[in-house]
């Protein structure tokens, strides 16, 4: 799948020596400097980490001002003191604070019609473009998506900032990287730098973003990523910090004390949660199915769930935004109804958010999710088993990070998350016990994080973001040899002999009058005793009905040979005008397969 056009890569189409009139010499030593530049970036791992700590900086000077500017919004618009946490306010200041969200999807309708107008291209996020387009991103759309989910979460929408701070940070990543002119697997790994260091910065949490840069944006752990990645996001938290975003930690109970055998009840609620992220992916799927059968006008469908999203506000406040400042209340006060009915209206609230074309992530919303049904499940043990005495803040921990596993995926990105957030490391291996099952639960069962999902909706069959562009960009067409040998049909098997002494080819393709596709004939097969050179050579075809197409991948070319048991085989232009274009061997094939495979290997890190 051919990704869209990344933004201008700048070029200097002159040749090497030539300067342009009246520049001189200075313009032709800076042309020198940045080819000398731009070859010490390809040559030396130390300029890629240090482009990746300048990268970092920059994302993370972007994510502060998205939370800095999104904050401003909660309070000018909903009317809160300074500082104060839009999900953790008591109450509206005004029944009429729920036409907030009302009109922040009439702010997303309007740019949804500028969009069909101006730029009708569809948006490509980190994951897709290292797992399809080898890192390459367009800045601009990273701006505009980035601009999308600020007016999303400042209006109120239930949905977080991650997708911002994730696309801003791989945006930044991927121009450097392409003004650099980095190689493929080097561009991939700055791209997930660049969405590490935002998520990083956001969260003031280096570990969890290194790691979300690493199990979701990259695809895997690999050496050579692990000096980028880190120099990116300790880069951002530093200039987050030093711009004044700040993570308040999460505050559980200090006499909180968790027993070995809790790990059992721990592992169930793990598997509890994979049913719920499953759940909740399939909701959000639905609401989006209903709105589209609904009739509704695409650039209304914000502003119609913007009203239920506000009225579900009358209720709580706490369905609206990502919830941090509902984590903070939840997570150590007392189990009572009212967790459960939050709990149900946050999820209706983000599947009426994102299913109606509100732009944002469920990265913090999974994880206020996790919280509450965590909370939930520790109260229902309370109950039934009073002798175990886990405490429901415990659970409300692990079931954080459990569903955010279950939905966004990463087991160590969403522990280091919550080691972060809670400063407690005997704490942060009962979650990943939790992680771990619900990871498994949901990949046996369902096959698909949250981001994944939505791209098997479109048709793509991306589980993550491991390189599998180099598979599609390897085609029929760029392997296909061109100068092979025809012959037509109608000819002679003597004929065909004269033409085509023993040693001089291997195959023969017979074409008809029209130059159409008509088999293959094995010159020593035309060359044996037994065959009367005055038969026609068409009796002598073969894999008449096995074709190639040029658009084929190398996967599916190796599958089509398995398939006709074929050494080889002729590539057409269209099954039906069967024009013959080409011919390609499968010994070349698994060839350049086996190549482009470890090339892929090596990018992994399994050499250095």
């Amino acid at each position: 799948m051919a990704g869209p056009p990344a933004d201008p890569v700048p070029t200097d189409s002159r040749p090497a020596d030539a300067t342009p009139a009246g520049d001189g010499a200075p313009a032709s030593a800076l042309g020198g400097l940045i080819a000398s530049v731009r070859a010490s970036v390809r040559e030396r791992e130390v300029a890629l980490v240090v482009i990746a700590a300048v990268m970092g900086a920059l994302a993370g000077l972007a994510a502060s001002a998205m939370s800095q500017i999104t904050q401003w919004m909660h309070e000018a618009l909903f009317q809160l003191a300074p500082g104060d946490r839009l999900s953790a306010t008591p109450e509206l200041a005004s029944p009429w604070m729920v036409l907030v969200p009302v009109a922040g999807g009439l702010a997303m309708g309007l740019i949804t019609l500028a969009l069909q107008r101006w730029r009708r291209r569809s948006f490509v996020d980190p994951i897709e473009a290292n797992a399809l387009h080898g890192g390459r991103m367009s800045l601009t759309d990273s701006i505009i998506v980035s601009l999308q989910t600020m007016v999303s979460n400042g209006f109120g929408a239930s949905l977080g900032l991650e997708a911002g701070y994730s696309q801003i940070g791989a945006g930044i990543a991927s121009r450097l990287g392409l003004s650099f002119r980095l190689r493929r697997n080097d561009l991939r790994i700055l791209v997930g730098a660049g969405a590490a260091a935002g998520i990083g910065a956001a969260f003031d949490a280096p570990l969890m973003g290194a790691f979300y840069g690493f199990e979701i944006i990259i695809g895997s752990y690999s050496i050579p990523a692990a000096a980028p990645v880190l120099a990116a996001t300790v880069s951002a938290v530093m200039v987050a910090r030093l711009l004044g975003v700040h993570v308040d930690p999460l505050n559980i109970p200090l006499d909180v004390v968790v027993q070995p055998l809790d790990i059992l009840p721990i592992a169930l609620l793990g598997l509890l949660a994979a049913g719920v992220a499953v759940l909740i992916m399939r909701l959000v799927t639905g609401v989006e199915m209903l709105f589209g059968k609904s009739g509704i006008p695409a650039p209304l469908r914000p502003a119609v769930a913007g009203l239920g999203v506000g009225a579900l506000a009358l209720y709580s406040p706490q369905v609206l935004s990502d919830g941090h400042g509902a984590l903070h209340l939840q997570v150590d006060s007392p189990v009572v109804l009212s967790v459960a009915i939050i709990f149900g209206l946050k999820i209706l609230a983000s599947a009426l958010s994102i299913g109606s074309g509100f732009r944002g992530g469920l990265f913090f919303a999974s994880l206020f999710l996790g919280a509450l049904m965590g909370k939930l499940y520790g109260g229902a043990l309370a109950m039934l088993w009073p002798s175990l005495q886990l405490d429901p803040a415990v659970c409300a921990v692990a079931g954080m990070g459990a569903l955010a596993v279950g939905i966004i995926g990463g087991p160590l990105t969403m522990t280091f998350l919550v080691l972060e957030m809670t400063r407690d490391l005997a704490l942060s291996g009962y979650v990943l016990a939790a992680a771990v099952v619900t990871s498994l639960a949901v990949r046996e069962t369902f096959g698909y994080s949250f981001s994944t999902w939505r791209f098997h909706l479109r048709g793509e069959s991306i589980r993550g973001a491991q390189d599998v562009g180099w598979m599609r960009e390897l085609t029929v067409a760029r392997m296909m040899r061109t100068d092979m040998a025809t012959f037509a049909e109608q000819g002679t098997i003597g004929a065909l002999r004269t033409a085509f002494p023993l040693g001089a080819r291997r195959m023969v393709v017979l074409v008809d009058g029209a130059g159409a596709y008509a088999g293959l004939v094995r010159v020593v097969e035309a060359h044996a005793a037994e065959h009367d050179p005055a038969e026609a050579a068409s009796r002598l075809a073969t894999h008449r009905d096995h074709m190639l197409l040029p658009a084929m991948n190398v996967k599916e070319a190796a599958l089509a040979f398995d398939a006709a048991q074929a050494e080889d085989l002729a590539v057409v232009d269209d099954p039906a005008t069967r024009r013959l274009v080409g011919l390609l061997g499968e010994a070349h094939v698994l060839r350049r397969y086996a190549e482009e495979l470890d090339k892929a290997r090596k990018g992994l890190g399994a050499e250095a």
